[in-house]
């Protein structure tokens, strides 16, 4: 396995954007993975590959898992309204297994690419109550990836799960990709999207994001439709 290559895994948000400037930094080939898992958000797809352009991704792919098929999300169920406003315990985003299914995608392809580093962009300070953003999570899959794959089983490597945010505020992740030349005008993190990805200011993910440009000090480059 070559250690200098890996998997980022690009949403076309923040978070997403930041983590693949990080791994730049650190001078790995920097792979971009995008999923289409059904969410009604499309606008961050179109997002995701202007992140991977502007940030020097050497291949941008996107696999489709149709997880509106599963349900249960507001992110991928039409019958589900986007809450606008906190709710207690997991929210009703929280996409049912979302995370477990993107990593699985991602350790497949680092084992075609020859890759022993896969990037998440998890944060479990400003995470809104995501199991699957945690710390726990993020070790257990690293030791599954290891248990799961013909690299680990073999020796050849040793896979390892990279989350540089998990520890990080919103605010000190502005920061972060701010000094490793993030546009976060390019970026969508906006539950509920329009066409053009214009945010609607009033969900979780816009609450999150406006607070971190405030508590940065840095003016909020969204685009919102309302």
């Amino acid at each position: 396995m070559t250690s200098d290559r890996a998997v980022i895994l690009v949403s076309g948000g923040l978070d997403s954007a930041t983590t693949l400037a990080i791994a730049r930094s650190q001078g790995v080939d920097g792979y971009a993975l995008s999923v289409d898992y059904g969410q009604r958000h499309r606008a961050e797809l179109v997002a995701a590959a202007r992140v991977a352009r502007a940030l020097g991704a050497i291949e941008h792919r996107v696999i489709r898992v149709d997880l509106s098929g599963i349900g249960g999300s507001a992110l991928t169920d039409a019958n589900i309204a986007v809450p606008e406003s906190s709710q207690p315990g997991i929210p009703i985003t929280y996409v049912p297994a979302r995370n477990t299914i993107m990593l699985s995608l991602a350790l497949g392809w680092a084992e075609v690419l020859d890759a022993s580093q896969i990037f998440i962009g998890v944060n479990a300070v400003d995470y809104s109550g995501y199991p699957d953003c945690r710390p726990a999570f993020v070790n257990a899959f690293e030791q599954t990836a290891n248990l799961a794959t013909r690299s680990g089983v073999e020796g050849t490597t040793h896979f390892r799960i990279r989350a540089p945010l998990i520890d990080l505020t919103k605010a000190q992740i502005i920061q972060r990709g701010l000094e490793l030349g993030v546009d976060f005008g390019i970026t969508v993190s906006c539950y509920q999207a329009d066409e053009e990805g214009r945010a609607c200011r009033h969900c979780d993910a816009c609450r999150l994001r406006y607070e971190g440009f405030a508590a940065a000090g840095i003016a909020d480059p969204t685009r919102y439709f309302r």
